[in-house]
């Protein structure tokens, strides 16, 4: 029997690498992958992408370019290293998954085409490529004001360390509007959660995002 994937989601600066990291030690069992793999030559294209390597002409051609790259990265590290995890019955937990094309890719096209480009996406990666379609993905919910806070924080203030999409808050809030878009635009047989990782503009403390997502997990994976 195939494994579980789980995904945890959320837009730049909202503590996926924080939780992940304390994800690790609650369940040493899973086995934990992160997005894009920055290491294999699949992520040296995208590190090129992200640094603005492939001028932007059309953002519609674009949206289908920049998402075969993180598309066969994913490809790529499914069938030379978690394959064999994934079909031995291991839960696989994952830092970003297809979904994150969802949310940056499709804010390039217009609305009406959005669910066109869902469509495409979810039936090229799982289908056609034959990536495993998760079965459960957990948003890290934080409003822009306040992510780019924290992302300002994590470059010390260097502005210049931000990278294309971290740069650009119009964008990002775009990107949050696409989130919430893909929450309710996926297979029934995916359990999509939205965690709500601020009150008000204050984010709330690791631990207690922490703990609603290992709720989650454990809801999903007895």
């Amino acid at each position: 029997m195939n494994g579980k994937i789980i995904v945890i989601e959320g837009l730049d600066g909202c503590g996926k690498s924080t939780q992940l990291e304390l994800l690790q030690k609650r369940f040493a069992d899973c086995r934990f992958l992160t997005f894009p793999n920055y290491q294999s030559p699949s992520g040296e294209i995208i590190t090129r992408y992200l640094q603005g390597g492939f001028p932007e002409e059309s953002a519609e051609r674009s949206a289908y370019a920049a998402s075969s790259f993180y598309a066969i990265d994913r490809y790529t590290s499914f069938k030379e290293d978690w394959e064999r995890d994934f079909k031995a019955g291991k839960t696989i937990i994952s830092a970003r998954y297809t979904t994150s094309n969802a949310f940056y890719q499709m804010t390039k096209l217009p609305r009406e085409l959005w669910d066109g480009y869902c469509t495409w996406l979810y039936d090229y990666e799982y289908t056609k490529l034959g990536i495993p379609r998760p079965s459960a993905v957990i948003f890290l919910d934080v409003p822009v004001a306040v992510s780019q806070r924290l992302l300002s924080a994590r470059y010390g203030g260097d502005e210049g360390k931000k990278d294309i999409h971290e740069a650009d808050p119009a964008y990002l809030q775009t990107c949050r509007d696409a989130a919430m878009y893909a929450c309710t635009h996926h297979a029934p047989e995916e359990h999509w959660h939205v965690l709500s990782c601020c009150e008000g503009e204050t984010m709330r403390s690791v631990e207690s995002i922490h703990e609603d997502i290992v709720a989650l997990i454990m809801g999903e994976t007895v």
